[in-house]
C-alpha cells in the first residue's frame, strides 16, 4: 500500500528529458502545476469542485445520517430493522450501477423523473440537471449523498446503541426527555464518532473518481463543471482525446491529493480530536 504511494510522490519529481527518458526536476512540477496557464485553471477548478462536493456531503448527507440515527435508535420504532437495511443497502452498490441507473432516471430523453414529477403537479421543476453546468456537479453530490447515507447512520447508530441505558433513564428521571435528551446527552457522547464520520468523508470525497467518470465521463462535463482531482489525475495520467498522456504531471496531481488529504487528516487528529470531550461510559 506504501509502495505505490513513494513510487508516485517520486515520479513526480521526474519529468521527460529531451531523449524522452525521466529527468530529476524537483517541485518544478508542482511549480507548474500552480502557476503555469495551461495547467493551474483545470486544477484550481477541478479544487474547487472537489470543495463544493465535499461540502454538500458535509451539510446533507452527515446531518441527514445523525437524524435516521437518532430515529432508528428509538426503543419503540416498529420495523426499525428493515429501514436500517434498506438505508444501508445502496452503500453496497457499485459505482457503475449507481450512476448508470441515475443517469437512466435523469435523461431528459427516456428517464421517469419528469413522468414523477409531472404525477405530482411539479412537471415544471425538471430540468437535465446532468446537462447543465450549473446544476450538474450539485446532483452529482445528491446521488453520492443517496448511496452513502447509510455510512454515516449505521456508524452514528452504533455509538447511540452503546450509550448505557441507565444514563438515559437517569436524565428521564431529571426531566430531560425527547429531543432535549438528544442535545443534551446523546449529542456530546457521540461526538467523536461523528469526527470520525466527518473524517472519513473528507478522505472519500477528495478520493471520489468513479461516479463522476461513470455519469459524464473522463471530461467530467459539461465543460468541466463536475470536474474533481480524480477526473483531472485520470486524464492527465492516461491522457483523452484532448491531450496526450503526462505520468509525470498525473503523478504530480497524485502527489497534490495526497498532501491535501495528508493535511486534512492531520487538522483533524491534532486540532480537532483533541478538543473533543471523550466520556467514560
Amino acid at each position: 500500500m506504501l509502495l505505490p504511494v513513494f513510487d508516485s510522490l517520486r515520479m513526480s519529481l521526474y519529468g521527460k528529458g529531451p531523449d524522452g527518458a525521466p529527468v530529476f526536476v524537483g517541485l518544478a512540477n508542482y511549480t507548474t502545476l500552480l502557476t503555469d496557464s495551461y495547467w493551474q485553471g483545470p486544477f484550481w477548478n477541478a479544487l474547487w469542485n472537489n470543495v463544493v462536493f465535499f461540502i454538500i456531503h458535509m451539510l446533507v448527507q452527515n446531518p441527514i445520517g445523525i437524524l435516521l440515527a437518532a430515529l432508528l435508535s428509538l426503543g419503540k420504532l416498529p420495523g426499525r430493522e428493515f429501514y436500517r437495511t434498506a438505508l444501508f443497502l445502496p452503500t453496497m452498490l457499485s459505482f457503475v450501477i449507481v450512476g448508470f441507473v441515475w443517469k437512466l432516471i435523469l435523461s431528459p430523453a427516456w428517464g421517469v423523473s419528469k413522468t414523477l414529477l409531472g404525477s405530482v403537479g411539479l412537471g415544471s421543476w425538471f430540468a437535465p440537471w446532468l446537462g447543465q453546468p450549473d446544476t450538474a456537479l450539485i446532483t452529482l453530490a445528491l446521488i453520492s449523498v443517496w448511496q452513502f447515507i447509510g455510512l454515516p447512520m449505521m456508524l452514528i447508530y452504533a455509538a447511540m446503541i452503546a450509550i448505557p441505558d441507565e444514563l438515559m433513564e437517569a436524565a428521564s428521571c431529571d426531566g430531560v426527555t425527547g429531543i432535549n435528551q438528544f442535545f443534551k446527552i446523546k449529542l456530546p457522547l457521540i461526538w467523536p464518532s461523528i469526527g470520525v464520520v466527518s473524517i472519513l468523508t473528507f478522505v472519500g470525497n477528495f478520493n471520489a473518481f468513479d461516479l463522476i467518470y461513470v455519469s459524464q465521463g473522463a471530461l467530467a462535463g459539461p465543460n468541466f463543471s463536475t470536474d474533481i482531482l480524480g477526473t483531472l489525475l485520470y486524464r492527465t495520467f492516461f491522457g483523452n482525446q484532448l491531450q496526450a498522456g503526462d505520468p509525470f504531471m498525473g503523478a504530480t496531481i497524485a502527489g497534490a491529493m495526497f498532501l491535501i488529504i495528508l493535511c486534512g487528516v492531520c487538522v483533524y487528529l491534532y486540532g480537532v480530536q483533541r478538543r473533543l470531550a471523550y466520556y467514560q461510559m
